[in-house]
């Protein structure tokens, strides 16, 4: 199955070689220049993952995330020249599952690149009856098939939402530091200080999906001063 990518930035040149170093790695590679190419594109195929600049004639990266989130949870890593934690956090609140600043290591997106779809490739349907499910009160998720029920609901969460709520789930009780959280979640490479804030975007973002009351969590605690946990 191949895997299809869209890679949106107004600069030809960085599209250019995002596109080459990208079906060097056997990867099918559709390319936009504007914001609302983009959504366009993302509404009559479902990507594997989009790379998405910030900066777009039309509608900018943000606009772009949160319209596509209204539709589908297809993987998003946003591209920001600015290396204000502000846009990386307002990235992730509109539902982007990570952000590289610019200028990048190919590499590196590489790398990204790979780790998220790894993790969001569903299991084959064949043998639905083996996946691995947890369940908690009326929250159950089944780790193979990435699906979340509450009380019979469906929820959808972003890629990054599910490998978090996951990691929880699978450790009822145990507390997480903020900066435990963002090396199993995102990976090494975060290591500014304003990046376990992106931790803070997604514990919110899943209580406002999971909860009835957010402010009252009954699933993702807060221990102050330490960090997270699942409370069984």
């Amino acid at each position: 199955m191949s895997t299809k990518i869209l890679v949106v930035d107004d600069e030809k040149l960085i599209v250019k070689g995002l596109k080459f170093s990208l079906l060097q790695e056997g990867y099918e590679v559709d390319c936009a220049y504007d914001g609302a190419a983009a959504l366009e594109m993302a509404k009559n195929t479902e990507y594997d993952l989009v790379l998405l600049d910030v900066m777009l004639p039309e509608y900018t990266g943000f606009e772009v995330c949160q319209m596509i989130r209204e539709f589908s949870n297809m993987p998003i890593i946003m591209l920001t020249a600015k290396g204000d934690d502000m846009d990386k956090i307002l990235g992730l609140d509109y539902g982007a599952d990570d952000y590289i600043t610019k200028p990048f290591n190919i590499l590196e997106v590489k790398a990204r690149i790979k780790a998220i779809i790894r993790r969001t490739r569903k299991a084959p349907a064949a043998a639905p009856e083996h996946a691995a499910r947890i369940t908690v009160k009326d929250l159950t998720i089944d780790c193979d098939s990435r699906r979340v029920n509450v009380a019979g609901r469906e929820i959808n969460l972003t890629a990054k939402e599910f490998d978090l709520l996951e990691l929880l789930m699978s450790h009822p009780n145990k507390v997480y530091s903020r900066e435990k959280l963002l090396d199993a979640v995102w990976g090494s490479h975060h290591h500014n200080p304003g990046d376990v804030r992106t931790v803070d975007v997604h514990v919110r973002r899943l209580r406002e999906k999971l909860e009835e009351n957010p402010g009252e969590p009954t699933y993702i605690h807060t221990k102050w001063g330490v960090g997270y946990y699942f409370q069984a």
